[in-house]
């Protein structure tokens, strides 16, 4: 593309990104469309020949966004919030400009230690510890599946050659993310040597039933290895208690991975900070940035306190990939990925531009418009909480049942919100999350209107 056609093109999308970021609101939050829609408008327009931009610019406003479900929109509740600030989305846009692949420190000296140095930062936010080695996935999925792989390595160290024994044995709780599971299954361990603890009313992992199902499957000749606490569950933003499930692992030998994809951000905040005891005991740790941090999707950040462990599961030799840097860390060793974005340039940009203390102001906000709105549901008498609204997160059900609750959540979804739904304890449940950077109170009470049917 010439220099000039760029410019303007990209001045172009610069307006139209810093309007929609202004105010998204006359967009419909959720997509309006059939499936297979977009599908069948594109048959049969394979681009043979190059077009304009102006032409692709007038199709994406024309026939893409209209199939569009608006993430970055204010009254976007379903599901967790993910929300890309301007300096994020600044710093993604240099991304894709550099292209610079962060495999190696050689590869690109400036993506590996900007990733090195951000994710010291994080962890000093945090107040985890300072020796922890850090680096960026993709997502969650991919930090659970890497710590599996490690743990896995480090309790049958053939298994990289031979793979896994038919012997390991992983646990999470009732209300783990499927994530984990995934994880075991594509690390050979089988989804039957997953372990399903049950979790207390208030949905924790119960440890009495953990270090029980531990015991079981020692006595049956099985060899427990792995095991995830999570600090913020999909369901509920519920915090297991992972204090005593750290010192269980511990004491039978068991990695320990703490899941704080959503919740850790909070501890941020001095007054969260109690969300996050007993992550210090981790021995790997996630917390996704791109959720409540402002940094766009995708930015997972994987801690573990066994980097050697990592390294030896994944690293393999190959002379094309060999350097004559000493004393440098080459990503590539440590996970599944080869090539790898230079994501912690978005990540420096959003903690440059708010610092610390803005962005804990930015999830007060959030916690107090939740904590309203989980207010306003509670003293209503014909609706029902079904858990505390701790992470921005408002659990409820309508009193009259599952039929009532899914009708209402329909209504609500119409109504120029999108919220989503769980099941807990068997009971239908509606999850509104609040967590956008642009969601301000009169969005939460439109909500509000719109659930009251005001």
């Amino acid at each position: 593309m010439p220099p000039q056609d760029f410019r303007r093109a990209g001045r172009h999308l610069v307006d139209w990104i810093a309007n929609y970021l202004e105010d998204p609101r006359p967009y419909p939050v959720a997509a309006r469309s059939e499936p297979g829609a977009l599908r069948r408008a594109l048959t049969g327009q394979t681009p043979l020949k190059g077009d304009s931009i102006d032409s692709i610019l007038r199709d994406f406003e024309d026939s893409i966004l209209p199939h569009i479900t608006h993430w970055n929109h204010p009254r976007f509740h379903a599901w967790f919030s993910i929300t890309s600030s301007g300096p994020g989305i600044l710093g993604e846009l240099l991304t894709a400009a550099l292209d610079a692949n962060a495999m190696l420190w050689k590869s690109c000296p400036a993506a590996t230690e900007l990733e090195q140095g951000t994710l010291a930062w994080v962890l000093e936010w945090l107040q985890l510890p300072a020796e922890w080695f850090g680096m960026i996935v993709d997502s969650a999925s991919t930090a659970v599946l890497q710590a599996i792989v490690a743990a896995r390595q480090r309790a049958e160290p053939q298994s990289r050659e031979t793979g896994s024994s038919n012997r390991l044995v992983a646990y999470v709780s009732e209300h783990t993310h499927c994530s984990a599971e995934r994880a075991a299954i594509t690390a050979g361990i089988g989804q039957s040597h997953v372990r399903h603890i049950p979790v207390d009313p208030g949905f924790r992992m119960r440890p009495d039933a953990l270090e029980r199902a531990i015991r079981s499957d020692v006595a049956r000749q099985m060899k427990p290895f792995f095991a995830v606490a999570t600090v913020g569950t999909t369901s509920t933003t519920a915090v297991d208690p992972v204090t005593e499930i750290a010192t269980i692992c511990r004491a039978n030998g068991l990695w320990l991975h703490v899941d704080g994809a959503y919740g850790g951000t909070f501890g941020l905040l001095p007054e969260c900070r109690h969300l996050l005891a007993g992550a210090e005991m981790a021995d790997s740790f996630v917390v996704n940035a791109h959720k409540m941090m402002l940094v766009p999707l995708d930015c997972s950040l994987l801690y573990t306190r066994h980097p050697e462990a990592l390294r030896t599961a994944f690293a393999l030799a190959a002379d094309y990939l060999a350097t004559d840097a000493v004393n440098v860390v080459d990503y590539a060793d440590y996970g599944l990925a080869l090539g790898r974005r230079f994501r912690a340039l978005k990540l420096w940009f959003v903690m440059r531009y708010f610092g610390r203390d803005g962005l804990a102001a930015i999830l007060r906000e959030k916690l107090k418009m939740a904590a309203w709105l989980g207010e306003q549901i509670a003293y209503d008498h014909r609706f029902e909480l079904l858990a505390p609204a701790t992470m921005g997160l408002v659990c409820f059900r309508a009193r009259e049942g599952d039929a009532a609750t899914m009708d209402l959540m329909r209504r609500v979804n119409s109504s120029g919100s999108f919220v989503s739904h769980t099941r807990l304890s068997g009971r239908l449940a509606i999850r509104i999350a609040i967590g956008n950077i642009r969601t301000n109170q009169s969005d939460v009470e439109q909500l509000w209107a719109a659930i009251a049917g005001s």
